[in-house]
């Protein structure tokens, strides 16, 4: 049984070759099956819908383009929404989409959707119209390329820079006159309106340095107008607070919005514009400040702040950010487009093609598959029924093997639990039946005048309740233990100091037992553990109760500490049947007591042992120690060996703890009782 259960766990450890592995196999079924589809459906849809796609995604991202810029401007030149309902529809009529406006928090502005229940809009936005941040891809797709990468403000945004009739007027005639003297010093000049209403000198075909050459002035053209004047000064407020607020100090812009040395500061009285040289004696020059230079990271600052800035000044000009969603009426966002019919019947025959090899593939798979995985569902129908024995015959060493084999293993180790239950049942009801017939009795006795209830009869029958109390705390620890409900409240502690406060403990039971207990630590140095103090103090406790019940008068039961890297550790090492917890090699279970080298333990560790001189354990019974209601001697009595359950709550309150509970003896010589709890993380 010892070599099968070896062999078993070699097996599950190794690795199975690929080429004979589960995985291998449907490795190379579903390779050939995607080799075929892929090939097939890539070529198809190379030569069907690739050019479709290209020429669709095209019309698509023009026409969002258009869509997307119109409805910009129309945000950048009014304050509000209203009204929008007319060009969305105009819009949607002329690209055959569905448009629809919604707020930031899709609350409907406008919808161009001609049924009585709009179909859900989609949970992307196709973009969000904000004059203030410009969707510079689909600015740039727009037919009148508004926006840029380096201003994402939408240039039709103008708000208080917007002329008023009189002054538009008067820069128009300006304007026209010196586009009129261009023209016949033989530059070809138009006139170009800008959003705001100003006009602007646009050559055409010539070098603009020639009409530095003429007489044509542009004396007042240049020039901020009123209007403009009251709009620039504020919008150098605004910049010139947000550059103050960084430590900075207050720049001029010019109404192109540019600043530096080039930039004059016009003084009351003089002429913001350019003058012509043969004015210049005739006008007064403006006077510039002196340079200041400007460095990269005091130009970024100023970029971002003049941004600022411009976002404030426009806000109550133009509409608030609004998603747009564009698709078809049917609520899908990219419209689709239909195959003919000659390709259609090429992709169904490959699709049908394709469908095949994989059903014929999966059969001849799923066929060998299911043959063993039925005998494994009839084993385990059986052991639902409850016959003892519900193992299944193992063949071969791939994936399907080793889960029979893991479910043989599984179904010999439920027949362990299932008579490990049933003797615990039976002792449970052994241990509380005695002390409940022993109170019983002296009742009895008492009510048919038998017995006296003097001070003595009160004593014994308060022992018995106490055991029976005892009995029943320790099935309640251990239930919390199995459930993962028991509660630590861990805390720095200090092993050696409440190694001394145990033994303080358990000092009047060991003098009543004419038994030496001392404590010992390693060089008196043993790290600090993160731990539960009451639970770690129940452990010892009962390994150092446990000791000196089994210690003869005249023996020895030390208490030592050391950590993992210490003289005195000793190699750890699992039972043979898994349920015993972790003994340490150097006084080993097996009857020698060869000498204990800390190399066993990893560093950092923190290990406690509880060593008697006593009777010592049999190899044999050694894995079973901190199994419950255990005890070495079947003949001993609830008074002298125990309840039976105290080795077992040390071992889950050492897992409770991340650590491990072992027990190494030598017969006739005495045994060791071991905890080992993680350290201290190292620092960093």
């Amino acid at each position: 049984m010892r070599k099968g259960r070896e062999g078993g766990r070699a097996r599950s450890r190794s690795r199975v070759p690929l080429r004979r592995s589960l995985l291998g196999r449907l490795l190379g079924v579903s390779a050939l099956v995607a080799a075929c589809s892929v090939a097939a459906t890539a070529w198809l849809a190379v030569q069907t819908t690739s050019g479709a796609i290209r020429q669709e995604q095209g019309r698509n991202l023009t026409a969002d383009a258009r869509i997307y810029d119109t409805l910009l401007g129309y945000a950048a030149q009014n304050p509000t929404w209203n009204g929008v309902d007319a060009t969305v529809r105009k819009l949607a009529e002329e690209s055959g989409r569905r448009i629809a406006l919604t707020t930031q928090s899709r609350q409907p502005l406008a919808d161009s959707a001609t049924a009585e229940v709009p179909p859900p809009l989609p949970p992307q936005a196709s973009a969000v119209v904000d004059p203030l941040s410009v969707d510079t891809v689909l600015a740039a797709r727009s037919t009148e390329g508004q926006g840029t990468a380096a201003d994402r403000i939408d240039p039709r945004a103008v708000g208080p820079f917007l002329l008023p009739a009189a002054e538009r007027t008067e820069l128009r005639q300006l304007a026209e006159r010196h586009a009129a003297c261009l023209n016949r010093s033989g530059i070809a000049a138009d006139v170009v309106v800008g959003p705001s209403g100003r006009p602007r000198i646009q050559m055409v075909g010539s070098v603009p340095e020639r009409a530095l050459s003429t007489k044509c002035e542009s004396i007042g053209l240049n020039a901020p107008t009123r209007t403009e004047r009251k709009a620039l000064d504020a919008l150098n407020g605004l910049a010139d607070a947000c550059l103050k607020r960084q430590g900075r100090e207050g720049v001029r812009l010019d109404q192109n919005l540019f600043w530096g040395e080039d930039v004059a500061v016009t003084r009351p009285g003089q002429l913001p514009y350019p003058v012509p040289s043969d004015a210049r004696a005739a006008r007064p020059a403006p006077v510039a400040e002196p340079p200041r230079e400007f460095t990269g990271e005091d130009d970024r600052a100023i970029a971002s702040c003049v941004g600022t800035a411009r976002s404030e000044q426009l806000g109550s000009y133009v509409a608030s950010p609004a998603l747009l969603f564009i698709g078809d009426e049917g609520g899908a966002t990219v419209p689709g487009f239909d195959l003919s019919p000659a390709n259609t019947a090429k992709i169904a025959g490959a699709a049908a093609l394709v469908l095949a090899l994989t059903v014929g593939a999966s059969v001849l798979a799923g066929a060998r598959l299911v043959r063993p995985l039925h005998a494994l569902t009839g084993a385990a129908q059986r052991m639902r029924d409850g016959e003892e024995s519900a193992s299944v015959p193992v063949s071969g060493d791939d994936e399907i093997a080793r889960l029979a084999a893991a479910f043989n293993d599984m179904s010999a180790h439920r027949a362990r639990l299932e008579e490990q239950r049933r003797a615990m049942v039976s002792d449970v009801a052994h241990e509380l039946r005695t002390p409940l017939s022993n109170i019983r009795g002296w009742l009895e006795a008492a009510q048919d005048g038998l017995a006296d209830p003097d001070p003595a009869f009160v004593s014994s029958l308060l022992e018995e309740a106490v055991q029976l109390q005892h009995i029943i705390d320790d099935l309640q620890d251990l239930a919390a233990a199995d459930a993962g409900v028991l509660r630590l409240h861990p805390e720095p502690v200090r092993v050696g100091e409440l190694l001394g406060q145990v033994a303080a403990a358990h000092q009047a039971r060991a003098d009543t037992a004419e038994v030496t207990l001392r404590v010992e630590t390693a060089d008196g140095r043993v790290p600090e553990v993160a731990a539960d103090p009451v639970r770690l103090r129940q452990a010892v406790g009962n390994l150092v109760s446990n000791a000196v019940r089994h210690t003869p008068p005249g023996g020895t039961v030390t208490l030592r500490a050391y950590g993992g890297g210490a003289a005195g550790g000793g190699a750890w090492s699992r039972s043979e049947d898994g349920s015993g917890s972790d003994s340490p090699t150097g006084h080993g279970s097996e009857g020698g007591s060869g000498s204990r080298g800390g190399s066993g333990f990893p560093p950092g560790d923190v290990v406690i042992e509880v060593a008697d001189t006593g009777t010592g354990i049999p190899a044999e019974d050694l894995p079973y120690v901190f199994d419950r209601f255990w005890r070495a001697e079947k003949s001993r009595s609830r008074r002298t060996g125990g309840s039976g359950l105290g080795l077992a709550i040390v071992r889950k309150l050492a897992e409770a703890h991340g650590g491990t509970a072992g027990a190494a003896s030598t017969e006739g010589e005495g045994s060791v009782f071991s905890i080992r709890l993680p350290g201290p993380a190292p620092t960093p």
